[in-house]
């Protein structure tokens, strides 16, 4: 399965991002401390992984503490090593929330508006808020992340536009 994991970092100087290498992590608390190394003195570090098309995971560290883990669809953990270290000790669903698991309308609505906020197939798990205090509440992530078409660079895109570093992790890409 291949990958892409991008280090997002905010310090005093702004943001800046860097490509971060998983290969060899032999578990969570390695791909925490291969993210607090890129820049060990960040107010805020993110890092996403983008896995073949189909998974993204978000990991968050403040101040290079409390690791907070965010996995837009369960069966990463299933069909990968590296989902399986990244979400595998997962275990909270996050489709339950009220604002996003809203009931369909009637039959006879419009099929644009009919569709759920998050696709039915995929089972997100971990913290969904951990983005809300940068203003991508879960609502929001969990929408990008279930929205039809939108694979995981896009949602990546997405949110960094949203946070100001957009740019950073395009140059990334870009190389």
């Amino acid at each position: 399965m291949s990958y892409f994991a991008a280090a997002v970092v905010r310090d005093e100087g702004g943001w800046s991002a860097a490509e971060v290498n998983l290969r060899g992590a032999t578990d969570i608390d390695d791909v925490a401390d291969r993210l607090r190394d890129v820049e060990p003195d960040a107010d805020l570090s993110l890092l996403f992984v983008e896995a073949d098309d189909a998974y993204l995971v978000i990991l968050r560290l403040d101040e290079g503490e409390d690791l907070r883990v965010f996995g837009s669809d369960s069966a990463y953990a299933e069909e990968s090593r590296l989902g399986a270290l990244l979400i595998g000790d997962l275990k909270t669903s996050v489709t339950g929330l009220e604002e996003v698991d809203e009931p369909r309308p009637a039959a006879g609505g419009d099929e644009e508006t009919d569709q759920p906020a998050v696709d039915p197939e995929a089972d997100p798990v971990g913290d969904a808020d951990l983005l809300a205090d940068l203003g991508i509440p879960a609502q929001k992530l969990l929408a990008l992340c279930g929205h039809e078409g939108m694979l995981p660079a896009d949602v990546t895109a997405e949110i960094c536009a949203v946070l100001g570093c957009g740019d950073e992790v395009e140059e990334l890409r870009e190389v």
